[in-house]
C-alpha cells in the first residue's frame, strides 16, 4: 500500500465507504492492515483485481506505478467514474500555492533543502508532500489553508494525475531527464518524458519553471509546445563561490543551486539561503554519511537507483592517480530495462570489491564484467540479503577504506523498497561492534 495507508485512513477517518484492492496479499501488507485495522468502513480485496471493483463507485483513486493501460482504469472511465490520484486532488482541492519538484535523481535535495531555506526566511505555512517518504499528502487538507505553500517532490506517476487534471505547479523545478522506469514505460523515453512534463505543461505566465541545462536540452527534444512560464535556467557552475556546504558530490551541488534559485523566486534574502546551504545535511539516502567505524567509512546511497546515479556517487569517491581504489561498493538488484554497459565501465579504478544483490540488473552487471580485463582487485560476489552483503564488505575493508551502498538498480525481490534497504545498510552499520 505504501503512501496509500495514509490516503485510505484519511478517507476513512471522513466517513467514506472504502474498497481497497492491491495485488499484494494480506502477509505482504501486515503493516498496513495494522495500521487501518479499527476502521469497520473499509473492504479489502487482496492478492488480485476485480473488474466489478471498477463499476458503481464515485470515485477511484489511483496509486502511483498502476500500468497505463490497467483495464481497471479503463473500467472505471467507461464507467464515467472519477479517477484521481492523490497529490494532484490535494492540488484541486486545497487551494494552496504549489511547489513542484520533479527530475529523474535529485528531487529529494532539491524539496528538503527549500523547505529548510522557506523555514529559516520565517514563512511558517510551509507543508511538505508528494512523493516524500512517510508522507500522504491527502490528509494535509486537514493542516493547510487557502495560500499556504506546499512543496510537492513529485514523480512522472504523481505527474501523471497532475497531466489529467490539466494543472502544473505555480513553482515548479525541473532536476534532470535520464532513463529510468524503462521497464515501465515499455522502452518508450518519450512515455516517460511526456509524464515529466506536466509539471510546467499548464504554467501560466505568471508562474516560474527552474530548470537545469540537462533537463533544458532534453525538454527541446521532446516538447514541442509552448512553455508560458518564466524560464529560469540554472547552469552547472554550481553555488557562489565561497559558499560551504556539508553535502557530497558535483550532482548535490547542482541540485543545490536549483533550491537557490528557486528561493530567490520567493525573495528570501541571501544570508538566509547561505547560511540554509550551509547547514544542510542532505536528505537520508542520498549520500549519507552513516559512520566511521575501526577506520572505516560507511555511507548510504540507497536511492541511487540506476546506474548514472551510482557512477555520480563513485566519481566523488575516486582516488588520487597514485593511489589504490578505496570503495567496497554494494550495488545490483532488479532491472529497469536500463544499460549497464558505462557503469561497468565505471567501476575500473574506483572500486576495491564488488558486492552485488541478485537480480535482472546484477545479470547484466556481471555479463557486462566479464568482458573486462580488471575491474577490481577481488570478484565479484552475489548475495540475496544484506546481512550477508555487509558480512562481506567487513571482511574485505582495511582501516581507510570506505563501504559505500549506492545499488544503481532497484530493490525488488530482495527487498520491499529502496527505503528499506537502506535501512537495513544503517542498521548493520549501527550493529557493529
Amino acid at each position: 500500500m505504501g503512501r496509500g495507508v495514509g490516503v485510505a485512513e484519511f478517507l476513512a477517518g471522513e466517513g467514506a465507504d472504502l474498497v481497497i484492492t492491491d495485488l499484494k496479499n494480506e502477509a505482504e501488507l501486515k503493516s498496513s492492515l495494522e495500521r487501518l485495522r479499527g476502521y469497520k468502513n473499509i473492504k479489502y480485496i487482496l492478492g488480485r483485481h476485480r473488474i466489478s471493483d471498477f463499476r458503481n463507485r464515485d470515485l477511484v483513486i489511483k496509486a502511483a506505478g498502476v500500468p497505463l493501460d490497467s483495464i481497471y482504469i479503463q473500467e472505471a472511465r467507461k464507467n464515467k467514474i472519477q479517477v484521481e490520484m492523490d497529490a494532484s486532488l490535494f492540488a484541486k482541492l486545497s487551494g494552496a500555492r504549489i511547489v513542484g519538484v520533479t527530475g529523474t535523481k535529485g528531487k529529494s535535495t532539491v524539496t528538503h533543502l527549500l523547505d529548510e531555506i522557506l523555514r529559516k526566511s520565517g514563512n511558517k505555512r510551509v507543508f511538505l508532500g508528494g512523493n516524500v517518504k512517510g508522507l500522504a499528502t491527502l490528509p494535509l487538507l486537514k493542516k493547510v489553508k487557502k495560500g499556504d505553500l506546499v512543496l510537492m517532490e513529485l514523480d512522472s506517476w504523481q505527474l501523471q494525475g497532475f497531466g489529467e487534471a490539466k494543472i502544473s505547479p505555480f513553482v515548479s523545478v525541473f532536476t534532470n531527464f535520464l532513463d529510468d522506469h524503462l521497464n515501465y514505460y515499455k522502452g518508450d523515453r518519450k512515455k516517460y518524458f511526456n509524464d515529466k512534463a506536466n509539471i510546467f505543461r499548464y504554467q501560466s505566465k505568471d508562474d516560474y519553471l527552474i530548470i537545469s541545462r540537462q533537463a533544458s536540452v532534453e525538454v527541446k527534444k521532446y516538447f514541442k509546445g509552448e512553455i508560458k512560464s518564466n524560464i529560469l535556467l540554472v547552469g552547472d557552475l554550481g553555488l557562489p563561490s565561497g559558499w560551504k556546504t556539508r553535502i557530497l558530490g558535483e550532482h548535490n551541488l547542482r541540485n543545490l543551486a536549483l533550491a537557490v534559485a528557486a528561493a530567490r523566486v520567493f525573495g528570501v534574502r541571501e544570508g538566509v539561503i547561505k547560511k540554509a546551504v550551509g547547514e544542510f545535511k542532505g536528505a537520508p539516502g542520498r549520500l549519507e554519511f552513516v559512520g566511521k567505524i575501526k577506520g572505516v567509512d560507511y555511507y548510504n546511497d540507497t536511492t541511487a537507483t540506476m546506474p548514472e546515479a551510482a557512477l555520480a556517487a563513485l566519481k566523488f569517491f575516486t582516488p588520487a592517480r597514485t593511489n589504490k581504489p578505496r570503495v567496497i561498493l554494494i550495488a545490483g538488484g532488479a532491472d529497469k530495462l536500463l544499460d549497464y554497459g558505462d557503469f561497468a565501465k565505471g567501476l575500473k579504478g574506483r572500486v576495491k570489491e564488488l558486492i552485488l544483490f541478485k537480480g535482472a540488473a546484477t545479470d547484466k552487471i556481471v555479463e557486462e564484467l566479464g568482458g573486462m580485463k580488471f575491474v577490481c582487485e577481488g570478484s565479484a560476489e552475489v548475495v540475496d540479503n544484506m546481512k550477508d552483503a555487509m558480512r562481506l564488505a567487513r571482511g574485505f575493508a582495511k582501516k581507510g577504506d570506505i563501504v559505500l551502498l549506492s545499488p544503481g538498480a532497484a530493490s525488488f525481490g530482495v527487498f520491499k523498497n529502496e527505503f528499506e534497504r537502506g535501512e537495513q545498510f544503517c542498521d548493520a552499520v549501527r550493529g557493529i561492534k
